[in-house]
């Protein structure tokens, strides 16, 4: 296997981890970067499961899931009554350019970190034996002495299960409601409101379709006081599905019609920067606030494109991340 990159920072000029990443994701462990064993294969039952039958899928819905932990240096699942630091994700199954459902992720978290400061699950890359690639992150809520730490996502602040509201029950909301709920439930809100503004412009700007209420959480500090968890499960998932929309959730940005003129009159109808700052205003942030956080996401083209090229994407999945990209920055710099 050729790497010229690293497969966690995405930092050129290695073949394997760096010792950056190997410090941040496994406390200064070696653990290599290509695991002892090849991927899980899926049984037929399993695999009708994600037949594209639905118009609306959810790309973290589809994945398989496997906790793992260090042992001596190696990653190997957990047994049972083991409490996994890690979360590996193989590929999924049933979409469009599967195989590169690992290297799409991993590559929009660490423009999300690393381009724009939002603070992500740590997370990178592994292969099997055969080659394949997989995502690994490094669980938020778990200590590395295996303690937990209360997390609450947002479909149960926000009351909605499967039960009560339909299958569709994670989509049917608004992100304004989501607002009103960290409010609810947070202390210093001014502070988390500002960060998942961030997640809010970062999502449209990357097609981030599975930007539902489970992939939104908040997380107890030591304090014992709440606060926005770190971004997980940030995709571009317009490589992989057809996209119905600007935005995941059913009721879009607001509680109620509040789009600009722009919205309404460009030939579209999709969301311009006037609408983030409606959007920003209404959920408690001044203007001046609202300009100086959306100023990066207008700027830092080169930034964004530098990773792109050092991910593990082929080049035709490159091309197609970058082309959603620039459409939704000229959304966004549309007045």
């Amino acid at each position: 296997m050729d790497i010229k990159n690293c497969p966690g920072l995405l930092l050129e000029g290695f073949s394997g981890y760096s010792p950056l990443f190997i410090r941040r994701m496994f406390e200064g462990r070696k653990v290599s970067h290509i695991l002892p064993y090849n991927a899980p294969e899926m049984d037929e039952e399993d695999q009708k499961k994600f037949m594209q039958n639905r118009k609306r899928i959810s790309i973290s819905g589809v994945q398989e899931k496997y906790s793992v932990l260090i042992e001596k240096n190696n990653l190997r699942l957990t047994r049972e009554n083991e409490q996994g630091r890690y979360i590996l994700k193989p590929k999924p199954h049933g979409l469009h350019k599967t195989a590169m459902v690992p290297a799409n992720e991993h590559l929009t978290m660490q423009i999300a970190s690393q381009v724009y400061n939002i603070r992500t699950a740590e997370n990178g890359l592994i292969f099997f034996k055969n080659g394949e690639a997989a995502y690994i992150t490094k669980r938020f809520d778990v200590s590395d002495s295996g303690s937990k730490t209360a997390m609450e996502g947002f479909a149960s602040l926000a009351g909605k299960t499967e039960e009560n509201a339909g299958k569709n029950f994670k989509y049917d909301y608004s992100y304004e409601g989501i607002a009103e709920l960290i409010k609810e439930h947070v202390g210093p809100w001014k502070i988390e409101m500002e960060k998942f503004y961030n997640l809010v412009v970062f999502n449209f700007l990357f097609s981030n379709g599975d930007a539902h209420l489970k992939n939104f959480s908040l997380l107890e500090t030591r304090h014992g006081d709440y606060v926005l968890s770190p971004a997980y499960d940030l995709i571009n998932t317009g490589i992989h599905v057809e996209e119905e929309g600007y935005f995941t959730l059913d009721n879009e940005l607001f509680q109620e019609w509040n789009w600009s003129d722009c919205r309404v009159n460009n030939s579209q109808h999709h969301p311009c920067k006037e609408d983030f700052i409606i959007f920003g205003k209404e959920i408690g942030l001044s203007e001046k606030r609202i300009n100086k956080l959306i100023e990066p996401f207008l700027i830092r083209q080169r930034n964004v494109e530098a990773l792109v090229q050092n991910s593990f994407l082929d080049n035709d999945s490159k091309s197609q991340y970058l082309t959603n990209y620039y459409d939704r920055l000229n959304m966004l710099n549309k007045l």
